[in-house]
């Protein structure tokens, strides 16, 4: 049975050309980039070729790229950093629908007695600018707004924010994850101060990530060991997987065009032929202001896991947007915050897809996702042939607004 990997947002398959650029690092030139000798010398040059690399797709200068071990590490940094750099300050500014990287951070340190405004989003998933600029105080230490969300792909306008928070003196970051790779991004051209992405969701490994620190920017080390990263980032280098990093980014750089266009349109014949094919189902998100890669959609009265499984016994590899397959349920934080139904956020399916995506693929997963709902819905207690039954659980469902 073949695999269609429509789970991108996950996590990526590795480059072809990037696991041969790694490959003589692992066993031939296997130098500590720190050491004096010419060994440790030319793996020292192929790591600062690899921080080019990175700068060039996300508009920077090399000097502003550090090496991380993921994207996680690299969101705690920058929201840790702003925090040390300014001990004055107890307000953090984020969002509702933050990666866990971020939303579990600041609730910690809502623990731990900073004050903490998780801004809210609409039905569509969109932030208000009014409503951005109206919670930012003098005593905000960072603005943390991501990119694009991982769920729903619907996009932020970060730059916009980041005038907002420059001109209140606030640092602003962006977890932009999901964003790099997908969406062309120059931070010569904009205010933004730091910037997380991750190796794994742009075809290089898993375990290598880069934050982004604009020059100017005052700074504090998150991991504190030797002078690596010009003493911003203890830790011997990861040789192979920051040389991987490099040459995913360059292949990003070179397949952007590809994303936007034919991955784009592999995308929308798949949303558009659900929603035509499958009664009850809605997109959530914006349908404009979002990633050209993703799609979640909701098919109403029927378990999201329960189609991820027939789904893959189809050979289709697919997200679920709610979290029940950890034993709760409630749907995922994302769709809560939306206010989306209960009926709809419990059957959110998020395809994402990537350069390696087929059109045949496409029409497999047209063929086989509508008799799967269809079965699943046969034995849904909340649904009677082309309508709900009465549901309790729907009635009582409230959006995160509330909380």
């Amino acid at each position: 049975m073949k695999t269609i990997y429509v789970d991108n947002n996950a996590t990526t398959r590795v480059a072809p050309e990037v696991v041969e650029e790694m490959s003589p690092y692992f066993s031939e030139l296997y130098g500590n980039p720190s050491s004096m000798h010419f060994f440790g010398g030319q793996v020292h040059s192929k790591v600062e070729e690899a921080r080019e690399r990175v700068a060039g797709l996300i508009g920077a200068r090399p000097q502003e790229i550090i090496f991380t071990s993921c994207g996680t590490e690299s969101d705690n940094t920058a929201i840790m950093s702003a925090l040390e750099s300014n001990p004055g300050k107890r307000h953090v500014v984020a969002t509702r629908v933050e990666h866990p990287a971020v939303k579990n951070l600041v609730g910690h340190l809502k623990r731990e007695g900073y004050r903490v405004t998780e801004l809210p989003v609409d039905r569509d998933g969109l932030l208000s600018m009014d409503e951005v600029s109206r919670v930012i105080t003098d005593d905000t230490a960072i603005v943390s707004v991501m990119w694009a969300n991982n769920e729903t792909g619907v996009l932020f306008p970060v730059e916009e924010i980041a005038n907002v928070a420059k001109s209140r003196g606030v640092i602003f970051h962006t977890d932009a994850v999901q964003a790099v790779g997908k969406i062309p991004i120059n931070l010569a051209e904009n205010q933004i101060d730091m910037l997380s992405l991750s190796g794994h969701k742009l075809h290089a490994p898993k375990g290598i990530g880069v934050i982004y620190v604009r020059r100017g920017t005052r700074f504090s080390p998150y991991i504190i060991g030797g002078h690596q990263e010009e003493g911003r980032r203890g830790g011997t280098e990861n040789v192979p997987y920051i040389i991987g990093m490099g040459k995913a980014c360059e292949l990003a750089a070179n397949h952007l065009d590809d994303v936007k266009v034919r991955v784009k349109g592999l995308r929308d014949k798949l949303e558009n032929g659900l929603l035509e094919k499958i009664p009850n189902s809605i997109v959530n998100g914006d349908r404009d202001q979002r990633l050209p890669n993703t799609s979640s959609i909701s098919f109403e009265y029927v378990e999201g896991e329960s189609i991820l499984l027939k789904l893959s016994d189809n050979g289709i590899c697919a997200s679920s947007g709610s979290a029940c397959t950890s034993g709760s349920l409630e749907p995922s934080h994302v769709l809560r915050a939306m206010g989306v139904p209960f009926t709809a956020a419990h059957g959110s399916i998020r395809f994402s897809l990537s350069s390696y995506n087929t059109e045949e693929e496409i029409d497999f997963i047209l063929k086989v996702m509508p008799p799967i709902i269809e079965e699943l819905r046969a034995i849904s207690p909340f649904w009677d042939g082309s309508v709900a039954r009465s549901c309790t659980p729907c009635l009582l469902y409230t959006s995160d607004a509330a909380d």
